[in-house]
Order: C-alpha cells, then structure tokens, then sequence
C-alpha cells in the first residue's frame, strides 16, 4: 500500500491511498487528522482502508505533497562504496575520515532538515549561491514513528554541496542543510508492501534543456549496512516524539566534473515506491 499527503483545489490537505491510475482519498477524523497519525497506529494499511471513501480521484484533481507532517529528516553517509569515494575525493585532509566510518560499526547519521526545508514531488529543490559544485543524491528512506518502529518507505534527495564539505569536513551542515535542500516523496509505501531489500533498485537521471547529462544506478544490496543497524544508532539515546526519515546514504554520485545547473530535472526511481522528480533552482 502507497500513501501520500495531498491538497485538493480548495486548499485543504488529505492523505489518499495510491493506485496504478488513481487516488482513493481517506475519511481522516479526530483520531487520525493526518497522515503522519496512520502510521503511528499498529496497523497502518487497516486503518487506511477502513477510512477510504468510495470516490476516486485523478491525479490531476490534487496535488502530491512531500509526505511529511511535523518529523525531523535525518541522513546518514558513507554507506554505500561509492559515496565513500566520492567523499574521500572531495578532500585529501578528510580522506582518512571517511575511510574510517565506512567501516566503523558507529555510522555517519546527521541532522538534514525540518519540514519547512523539504520538497515534495513536481517542487524545486536548492543548490546554494555560494556553491560551486553541487550534486543530488538519491537515497531509500526509511520513515520511523515516535515508537521507533519502521513503518514504510519514501525516496530522498540529499542535495550536497560537494564544495563546501570539501573545503572543510565541519562545514558538513552548511553543505547539507538549507532552504529546499531535501526532496521527498511522491509516497509512503507501508513496510510489508515493499520487494525484498535485495531487489530495490534505485536510479537516478538528470536532464538539462531535454538532455540527459547524468543517469546512473545501484541497489540497497550495495548497502554495508543495514536499516536496523541505522536505525539502532539513530534512536541510541534520542527520542522522536513525531517520527523520524532516515535518508540511507547513496550509492550513485556524479563523476567530480560533473555539477549541477539551475533548471536541471532530477528524477529519482526506487523499485516498491515509484518516481520523485524536482527541478533545480539556485540561490
């Protein structure tokens, strides 16, 4: 079962159960107003369909928020072979640095946004004015309810400024966190919805001026680590009283001469979830 956020023409926001060509919008009441409410309940896709109206609707009718209420986005690095390398060639001083963690049992896990920070599906997302070398990456994301369970799935972007960290490892928040610097989306799919971890796919593609420039994929079995593990460290003496998304690190990084302009499409693709595309803006 896919859910996701959406805001129907009057302006009003709803959740609705996602299907292959339409929407079945949700009855939300008192006790569960939201969609961040459902999957705080022991059985999410039952409540779901307990709320489902008889109606449909076409996905021109609403549009498709970031499925996010009130959670914090968190993110963690270097999980992937890949973005250890990309990372250690960002700068020689921090090489070391990012050797170690890849293979450290404590991971990387950093704060990456609030949800005034975040873009839905069809939003733009941010590369800062004062970078110069600025990537997307796509990522599984794992979304976490106040009682530390993992109840679904989504797809993030964690837009980098390559950079800025580059230049300084303790720069890492300035290049990670700022306005519309966090894609996700289009849905939730429920936990026991999504394919085996050994066959999630994840591609990305950029496009500029009806061009591909960049496109490139991996799977979650690249992955050293696993989801239980990431998020065993992320709730190790912290608490997330509305739930937590957990970006799990990337495994397609453009080459270093590659950065992104204003106007590129970025569309990010992860099997069991479906497809999240943003265009870039800057400053």
């Amino acid at each position: 079962m896919k859910l996701a956020k959406i805001r129907y023409r009057s302006g009003e926001t709803g959740v609705a159960v996602v299907g292959e060509s339409s929407l079945t919008p949700l009855r939300l009441n008192a006790n569960f107003p939201t969609l961040a409410s459902l999957l705080e309940s022991d059985d999410p896709a039952g409540i779901a369909w307990g709320l489902a109206q008889q109606s449909t609707l076409g996905a021109d009718e609403v549009e498709i928020l970031a499925p996010i209420d009130s959670q914090e986005v968190w993110a963690a690095g270097v999980t992937y072979k890949r973005s250890r390398t990309a990372r250690m060639e960002e700068s020689e001083a921090a090489a070391s640095c990012y050797d170690r963690v890849y293979v450290s049992p404590r991971p990387e896990l950093f704060m990456k946004a609030t949800p005034h920070r975040v873009s839905g599906p069809g939003q733009p997302v941010r590369i800062r004015a004062d970078a110069t070398w600025n990537v997307p990456e796509p990522e599984l994301t794992l979304v976490m309810n106040s009682k530390l369970r993992l109840v679904g799935f989504t797809i993030g972007n964690d837009m980098s400024s390559r950079d800025i960290e580059g230049d300084n490892p303790l720069y890492l928040p300035q290049a990670k966190v700022y306005n519309q610097c966090c894609g996700l989306g289009p849905v939730i799919t429920l936990a026991e919805f999504m394919p085996p971890r050994e066959k999630i796919g994840i591609r990305l593609e950029i496009n500029r001026a009806g061009s591909r420039v960049f496109s490139g994929s991996t799977g979650v079995d690249q992955m050293a680590r696993g989801f239980e593990d990431l998020l065993g460290w992320l709730t190790r003496d912290n608490s997330f009283p509305n739930g937590a998304f957990l970006l799990t690190g990337t495994g397609v990084v453009p080459d270093s001469n590659f950065t992104l302009s204003a106007g590129d499409e970025v569309t990010i693709s992860i099997d069991g979830i479906g497809t999240l595309r943003n265009t870039v803006v800057q400053g």
